[in-house]
């Protein structure tokens, strides 16, 4: 089974927009006024592995997808590759 690779490379970038970037891709838990929440972002919904800063592994389906969300966020670096899932990866992106 394929997957995808997925290295977002966010220096160069201004830190606020940086900042923006990590809230609505990875999503954000937070708190206002002793109410805790999560900003939901795009992976939250997208089954992935998180194998280190700015480096996730889609399934092959979902690739367009996160694809698409950062090319239309504009100015993030970013570098695709496909990759053989082993059976632990399967169970993961369940």
């Amino acid at each position: 089974m394929l997957g995808t690779i997925v290295v977002v490379v966010l220096s160069g970038l201004e830190q606020r927009r940086a900042n923006m970037f990590c809230k609505k891709f990875y999503g954000q838990d937070t708190s206002t006024m002793g109410k805790r929440y999560r900003r939901v972002g795009l992976l939250d919904k997208i089954p992935h592995i998180k194998l280190t800063r700015g480096v996730v592994i889609v399934l092959k389906r979902d690739a367009d997808e996160v694809i698409r969300f950062i090319e239309n966020f504009g100015g993030v670096k970013f570098y695709v590759r496909d990759v053989i899932l082993t059976t632990q990866d399967r169970e993961a992106l369940k």
